[in-house]
């Protein structure tokens, strides 16, 4: 049976929900804010079903991803249905002319994997580099804003 970590970032972008949403809700940007994300590619038979692709160090992993619950403007909600096991939250506050995004990412670690690694030194991995793509979310979120 697999072990599950769960990591929960947020940060505070200087832009209207609009535009933090719009960003998001573009499934196939993400590899622009997201380090180990290499790609996401949408059905075309089903709007709410994605292909998603991560590589880091060696390591690939595929998995196909399906919207659970989607709120405009507050929350996007998927769990994995094939592949790699994973689940989450990009919640939306808005703040007038600010934003607020958080992010909550979970995954199940495989038990041989598991067993390799420790999850405390995994999960550090993982929540510095979720930390600093949600920093490099919000410079590309103002960049957008401001053109």
């Amino acid at each position: 049976m697999p072990d599950w970590l769960e990591h929960t970032v947020q940060i505070e972008v200087e832009t209207p929900i609009e535009v933090v949403w719009d960003l998001w809700s573009d499934l196939e940007q993400m590899p622009r804010w997201m380090k180990w994300i290499d790609s996401v590619t949408m059905k075309d038979d089903d709007p709410d079903l994605s292909r998603w692709k991560l590589a880091s160090g060696g390591f690939e992993f595929s998995w196909l991803s399906r919207i659970t619950r989607l709120v405009k403007h507050q929350l996007i909600q998927w769990e994995s249905v094939d592949g790699l096991p994973n689940r989450g939250a990009i919640r939306f506050y808005d703040r007038g002319n600010h934003s607020v995004v958080k992010l909550t990412v979970a995954y199940a670690i495989p038990g041989i994997l598991g067993r390799l690694m420790d999850n405390l030194f995994l999960g550090r991995i993982v929540e510095s580099t979720l930390n600093a793509d949600m920093q490099r979310f919000r410079q590309y979120a103002l960049k957008a804003y401001q053109s």
